[in-house]
């Protein structure tokens, strides 16, 4: 609780400093980029979290968002013109009934990657590295590196999102209704204390009865459907999507946002509310920095150096707790 109230204090004066550095007549409107920013962000920051929860870790989050961004492009744009090519066909698929194919594909992904972790009993990092690679060479051949203009398909729901609610991004609005859900079914169910007894130590969880390789599956089906759900959004919210690029470095600004938020690599440590927040500062950081007039070039080190310090941190209080 210490650390959540610690993190919580930071994001404050990272609020206070970017309004500091702020005209008074733009503070809405950077509030609100922001805002917007944080919902994508803390959607890959939950699933994450999730994983790590359970002592899982996932490098190819980036490249999931890559390849089911590219899958929802490939659905509404493509496939209507190979069915008419070679079926002679016309056929025609709604955005919603893309969305529902994007997120089943998110679902196989995290079921291959759990299976392979499980039941194969190779190491998540080997899989997951693996996956990195196999996913974008899958995005790239879908479409061969074109960059799809999907924007008048996806109009309405861009405009949608893009606006706001009681003055509260839209992106904010089913950020909560997600985290919302996440939090009922981790702190107020017993499978979710199931994810933290299994990060805290598996062994013991398996001798308890809790049949640790399903639920193990079923963090990285989270974390890849989550990684699916921001790639719904990225396209809805860009209109485009690059087969090569998209989605670079996501997992570790995931993992970064998820740790930051005070979940532990070690496993069995984590609240949805410090995942927002992890991927709140994880936003702000950069944004004033950017202010500050610090080169985009140091971004990467300016989020390096605050991970870094949350995990020494993290590792000064356990050893404080355990004198």
């Amino acid at each position: 609780m210490k650390k959540l109230i610690g993190i919580f204090g930071f994001m404050l004066f990272l609020v206070f400093l970017i309004l500091e550095a702020t005209d008074r007549e733009r503070w809405g409107d950077n509030l609100f980029n922001n805002g917007q920013r944080i919902g994508l962000a803390g959607i890959l920051c939950i699933g994450a979290g999730l994983l790590i929860i359970t002592g899982g870790v996932d490098l190819s989050i980036g490249s999931v968002v890559g390849l089911c961004a590219v899958i929802f492009c490939w659905l509404i744009l493509d496939l209507p013109v190979l069915a008419q090519k070679h079926l002679g066909m016309d056929i025609y698929v709604p955005v919603p009934l893309a969305i529902l194919g994007v997120l089943l594909s998110g679902i196989v992904i995290g079921i291959v990657n759990g299976v392979m972790v499980t039941y194969l009993r190779v190491q998540p990092f080997v899989v997951t590295l693996c996956g990195l690679f196999i996913y974008r060479g899958l995005a790239r051949s879908l479409r061969g590196d074109n960059v799809p203009a999907i924007r008048e398909h996806v109009e309405d729901l861009s405009s949608f999102f893009k606006g706001d609610f009681l003055a509260v991004p839209t992106y904010i609005w089913l950020l909560l209704v997600l985290a919302s859900l996440v939090t009922v079914f981790l702190h107020m169910t017993k499978y979710g204390r199931y994810f933290f007894a299994i990060g805290s130590n598996e062994r013991a969880a398996r001798f308890s009865g809790i049949n640790v390789d399903l639920y193990k599956i079923l963090a990285y089906v989270f974390c890849s459907l989550f990684a699916a759900i921001y790639a719904v959004m990225y396209v809805i919210h860009y209109n485009t999507v690059q087969p090569s690029n998209t989605g670079n470095f996501l997992e570790l600004y995931a993992i970064a946002g998820a740790v930051l938020g005070g979940c532990s690599l070690r496993g069995g440590e984590g609240t949805t509310v410090g995942m927002l927040i992890g991927a709140s500062i994880l936003v702000m950081l950069p944004t004033l920095a950017n202010m500050w007039g610090v080169r985009d070039t140091l971004e990467p080190t300016i989020i390096g150096g605050a991970l870094l310090a949350c995990a020494v941190l993290d590792e000064f209080l356990r050893s404080r707790s355990k004198t």
